[in-house]
C-alpha cells in the first residue's frame, strides 16, 4: 500500500510545513498555508504508470564541456510572426511554455488558433471545455481541422498515455491547474497537483522532445495561480494581458531561456479570432484630434519595438481641499515626481490642481522616455494650449529637471519618421553620433525643461 503523508504547503510559493502556520516564513504571506494530503508512490506502482513505457532515451551521464556540440537546437515557426517573436523566434522542441492571463482574455483562442494554423500533428487537452465545445470555438474560428487532434480530460496519466499513443509534434495543456495526478489525493488546482503535474509535463517535454504548452490561471493579486515553483519549472512565461474595453491584447515575455525577455507580441480581438497587428502605432494614434490640450505623442520601445503612444493629461482646479492623482497605464509614483519636478524646478503650480493623467488604447508603459511627453502634456493641460499633432517626443526626465539620454534613440527617431512627424524631441546627449541627415524629421535638442516650454509654449 501507498504511503499517505500530510503536509502544510503555501498556496503561494508552495513551501511545506510540518505544521501549520499563520505566515509563511519563506514568500511573508498571511493565510496561505493549507493541509494538503500526498499518496507516496512504491515502486511497483512505478511500474504501473504506463505512459512512461517506450522511452528510447539513454539514461543522461556527465560529459566534458569541450565534447558537447551547439547549434542542433532547431526552431519551427509557426504563421502567428507575434508569437515567434515572444518566444525568441519560433518554437524549440523539447520546451515548455506557459502562458497565463485574466480569465476571458483570449489565452484558450490563441492556443486554439496556434493548434489549427500550425502544419504538423497538434494535440489539443482540454479540462474545461468538451469536445463539443473546442468544435463550435474551431468552426468561429475558421481554421482547417486537418492536423489537430481534440481531447476532453484532465487524468494526467490518461493525457501522456494517449500522447505516447498519437505522437503529436506539439501538445497544448488547457489548464494545468485542471489536470489531475492520481498519485495525488489534493484536490485539482492545489499546490501538490500543479507540481506533480506540471513535473510530469516536464519530462514528457524533455523525454520526447514534444514541445508542450500549458494554459495557467491567475490569482487576484495578478501572478500565475499555483506555486513559484510552477515558473521555474518551464522554460518560457507568457503573460497575456489586456483591458477588455480594448481589442487589442498584448503577449508579453516574463520568462525566456531561449531568447530575450523583453519583448510583447499585439493582437486584436475580433469576432474571428485575434488578428496580428504589425503596426501597433496606427492602431495607438487612430483616434487623434486636432485642437485639443493635455495630448502629446511619445515615441517608446517595447522590446526592440519601437511604437508611438498618445500620453493625455488634465489639469483641473481641486473641488476638494486634497488635489487627486490618478493614473491609467503609467506609474502614479513617476507621476508625482514628475510633477514635484515641474513644481520646483520650474515653477509650475500643480498643487491646487487635480491631475489625471491616461495612456490612450488602454496599455500599460514602463519606458522612462515617456517622461517627455507626459511633462508637456501636462503643462499643455496646465497653459490649456494644444500641441501641433505632427511633433512627439522621446526623453528622460531627471530630478534636477535635466533631460537624459535614452536607449535606442535611432529607432524611435526612425518610427516617428516613417509615420510623418515633422519634429521630435530628444536629449541633446542623444546627438552624438547621430547621423541627422539620413531622416526626414526635425531632430530639436533640448536639456531642459525650460528649453521645452520656450520651445513649445513661449
Amino acid at each position: 500500500m501507498a504511503k499517505v503523508k500530510k503536509v502544510f504547503a503555501c498556496t503561494s510559493c508552495g513551501s511545506t510545513y510540518q505544521k501549520w502556520a499563520g505566515q509563511c516564513s519563506e514568500c511573508q504571506e498571511w493565510n496561505t498555508i493549507q493541509e494538503e494530503i500526498i499518496v507516496k508512490e512504491t515502486p511497483k506502482e512505478e511500474q504501473k504508470n504506463l505512459w512512461r513505457k517506450g522511452t528510447k532515451k539513454d539514461k543522461p551521464h556527465p560529459r566534458k564541456l569541450a565534447q558537447i556540440e551547439t547549434g542542433k537546437t532547431q526552431r519551427r515557426r509557426t504563421h502567428d510572426e507575434e508569437l515567434n517573436r515572444v518566444l525568441g523566434g519560433g518554437i524549440v522542441g523539447g520546451s515548455i511554455v506557459l502562458i497565463g492571463g485574466e480569465p476571458g482574455i483570449g489565452k484558450s483562442t490563441l492556443m486554439l488558433q496556434q493548434a489549427l494554423s500550425l502544419p504538423v500533428k497538434v494535440m489539443y487537452v482540454s479540462g474545461e471545455e468538451s469536445e463539443e465545445q473546442i468544435k463550435m470555438r474551431a468552426d468561429r474560428l475558421g481554421k482547417s481541422l486537418s492536423d489537430c487532434y481534440v481531447m476532453s480530460d484532465t487524468s494526467l496519466a490518461n493525457v501522456l498515455m494517449q500522447a505516447q499513443l498519437l505522437e503529436p509534434d506539439v501538445l497544448i495543456i488547457d489548464s494545468i491547474q485542471t489536470m489531475m495526478s492520481s498519485y495525488v489525493e489534493s484536490p485539482a488546482g492545489s499546490v501538490s497537483q500543479v507540481r506533480e503535474c506540471a513535473s510530469e509535463f516536464q519530462r514528457y517535454a524533455k523525454e520526447s522532445g514534444v514541445p508542450v504548452f500549458m494554459i495557467g490561471h491567475i490569482n487576484k493579486e495578478g501572478s500565475i495561480a499555483g506555486p513559484k515553483i510552477l515558473e521555474h519549472i518551464v522554460d518560457v512565461v507568457l503573460q497575456f494581458e489586456g483591458d477588455r474595453n480594448y481589442t487589442h491584447r498584448i503577449l508579453r515575455t516574463i520568462k525566456n531561456r531561449f531568447g530575450s525577455t523583453n519583448e510583447i507580441g499585439i493582437y486584436e480581438m475580433q469576432g474571428t479570432g485575434l488578428r496580428e497587428v504589425s503596426n501597433p502605432s496606427e492602431l495607438l494614434l487612430s483616434q487623434m484630434e486636432d485642437g485639443l490640450s493635455g495630448s502629446a505623442i511619445s515615441a517608446t520601445v517595447e522590446g526592440i519595438r519601437p511604437m508611438l503612444i498618445e500620453t493625455q493629461a488634465l489639469v483641473t482646479t481641486a473641488v476638494y481641499s486634497a488635489p487627486q492623482r490618478s493614473a491609467t497605464g503609467f506609474d502614479l509614483r513617476r507621476l508625482s515626481m514628475l510633477l514635484a519636478v515641474l513644481e520646483k524646478r520650474c515653477g509650475f503650480q500643480f498643487g491646487s490642481n487635480d491631475v489625471f493623467l491616461n495612456i490612450a488604447g488602454g496599455i500599460k508603459v514602463n519606458d522612462p522616455a515617456i517622461d517627455l511627453a507626459i511633462v508637456s502634456a501636462l503643462i499643455s493641460s496646465l497653459e490649456d494650449v494644444n500641441l501641433p499633432n505632427d511633433i512627439c517626443f522621446a526623453g528622460e526626465i531627471g530630478l534636477s529637471g535635466e533631460i537624459r539620454s535614452i536607449q535606442r534613440a535611432e529607432q524611435r527617431i526612425a518610427e516617428a519618421n516613417r509615420l510623418g512627424f515633422k519634429q521630435i524631441f530628444v536629449s541633446k546627449f542623444n546627438m552624438k553620433g547621430l547621423q541627422k541627415k539620413k531622416y526626414d524629421i526635425e531632430i530639436i535638442p533640448v536639456a531642459k525643461i525650460e528649453e521645452l516650454y520656450n520651445f513649445l509654449f513661449a
